[in-house]
Parts: structure tokens; C-alpha cells; sequence
């Protein structure tokens, strides 16, 4: 998919969360291009840079580049009886309380709680000191 980012953000590989439109974008001719088919709360990774360029008054550098970008993978805990290596889930996080150091990953920005995605790649099995005493397993998730 193709979109406007700024220049000085412009790099394949780039991973970033889309949150929502400035309101100068509602009345810019390129918003279609740039922001419309975009998701809220979505991330994205650049996979290319093109060369075409321009005028943008809300980046610093007052200038946005063309990019293609695609839905970025997510790394996320789920419950280890669900982990397999390409196996479709629906995204559900723990019912947990605790703000711990694993809480980005059972809440990971980017998806969606009901969302259906595939286990991509399981990165760690059983990971220990989980406050609720959850049996999780540290994967990439593909939205």
C-alpha cells in the first residue's frame, strides 16, 4: 500500500504506528493517498522509499516522501497451548491486572483484542515470572 510519510522519517525497514489524521490533513489534496487507507492504532513498516516528493506543512522538515508500507508483524505473548508455527489465532490477551515488565507484549500496540492473525514464528517457549502464573509463549504474530 502506498502513503506520505516525512521526509526525515523516510527509511525502509521503519516500523510505526499509525494513530489518526492531523486536522490540516481533512482539507489536503493528497489525504487519499496519504492517510485514508490507513488503520488507527495499526503498525506499519516501510518496504520502500520511492523518490517522489512533497509539500506537507505538518513535518519539520515540510516535506513527505512516497512510501509503500505494509502491516507490521507483532511480537506478543499467547497462551502456549495456542503457539504452533503457522496456526491461525484470534488475538486475546490475558485478563491480567498487573502492569509487569512483560506487559507491552501481553498488550502489544498494533492489534487488536478478537483480531485474527497467524503465528508466524514462536521466539521463546514458557516464559517464566509471568504475576498470574499464565503459561506463555513469545511469538510473531502476522495481522
Amino acid at each position: 500500500m502506498i502513503t506520505l510519510i516525512g521526509k526525515d522519517l523516510a527509511e525502509k525497514e521503519l516500523v510505526f504506528t499509525y494513530n489518526k489524521p492531523a486536522k490540516e490533513c481533512e482539507s489536503c489534496r493528497f489525504k487519499s493517498s496519504c492517510v485514508d487507507s490507513l488503520e488507527e492504532g495499526r503498525k506499519y513498516i516501510i518496504t520502500d522509499v520511492k523518490e517522489n516528493e512533497q509539500i506537507c506543512p505538518i513535518h519539520d522538515t515540510g516535506h513527505v516522501n512516497v512510501v509503500e508500507v505494509e502491516k507490521a508483524n507483532i511480537t506478543s505473548f499467547i497462551d502456549s497451548k495456542k503457539s504452533f508455527k503457522g496456526s491461525r489465532v484470534v488475538h486475546s490477551p490475558p485478563e491480567c491486572d498487573i502492569k509487569c515488565i512483560y506487559h507491552e507484549y501481553c498488550f502489544p500496540e498494533g492489534i487488536n483484542p478478537g483480531e485474527k492473525c497467524t503465528v508466524e514464528n514462536i521466539i521463546e517457549k514458557n516464559i517464566d515470572g509471568c504475576g498470574k502464573g499464565y503459561l506463555l509463549n513469545k511469538v510473531i504474530l502476522k495481522v
